[in-house]
């Protein structure tokens, strides 16, 4: 068996003396591994970096079987990022959720575009930060544990906003949630209205899809969020920090 198809790299481990075994987010075949002969090679380990983009031509005899793969660089998003060490660690963060993530063969086109949407923002977009956050929210979405941000669930309102149920993740009111505000997740306004995110709405916002992650994802599975994604949150934590000292 064998395909041609469109990935980014997600994450790369060594094998052997000289090879790789590399895991791809791909257009047709969703999240895929396969060993890659000479990845340890200079050259390789520069192609091999994730958040790249690929052209990914895959052989093994039986689908279930690792085969081997071949790729061949379309770009370098992580050599485009390393003059920024926040954009790098944020594609850093979302290449390990996808790499946890996602059941292993499933196509996930939606997935797929969203991943490129957001290097798109890492490489250009000055608001960014709210971007990776939005992308959290999505990729929930896209695995069944999508967040209801648009109404209050006590009331129905659809003005201020505050919070979210920690179990049920829909929004709450200002009013309705106060009486428990201890209880619940803040709500940062630009996941749910037009308006920028500000380093500490940025922080309230990976706490919120943070806990979402954990608690549908990894904890079911005895796992933590990946390192990457915890690295990233503690250096928008610091953005934050700095924020407050400035103003």
């Amino acid at each position: 068996m064998q395909w041609l198809d469109a990935g980014f790299v997600l994450a790369a481990r060594r094998h052997g003396e000289s090879a790789m075994i590399i895991e791809l987010l791909t257009r047709e075949h969703g999240r895929h591994a396969g060993l890659v002969r000479g990845g340890q090679s200079p050259r390789m380990r520069a192609v091999l970096q994730p958040g790249n983009k690929v052209v990914a031509s895959w052989r093994g005899r039986l689908a279930e079987h690792l085969g081997t793969l071949g790729c061949e660089l379309v770009c370098a998003h992580a050599a485009r990022l390393l003059d920024d060490p926040d954009r790098l660690a944020a594609l850093a963060s979302a290449a390990a959720l996808l790499a946890a993530a996602l059941p292993e063969q499933e196509p996930q086109p939606d997935v797929f575009t969203s991943f490129a949407h957001l290097i798109r923002a890492l490489d250009s977009a000055a608001d960014w930060p709210a971007h990776y956050v939005k992308w959290e929210q999505e990729l929930l979405g896209a695995i069944g544990f999508g967040l209801d941000l648009s109404r209050c669930a006590v009331s129905g309102a659809v003005a201020d906003l505050a919070y979210v149920s920690p179990r049920t993740g829909r929004a709450v009111s200002r009013a309705a949630g106060l009486p428990h505000h201890d209880k619940l997740l803040q709500l940062p306004g630009f996941l749910w209205r037009q308006e920028p995110g500000d380093p500490r709405q940025i922080t309230l916002g990976m706490t919120l899809t943070g806990h979402f992650l954990v608690h549908h994802v990894f904890a079911p599975q005895g796992r933590t969020l990946p390192a990457a994604r915890t690295r990233l949150a503690e250096r928008m934590q610091q953005r934050a920090a700095a924020d407050t000292i400035c103003t």
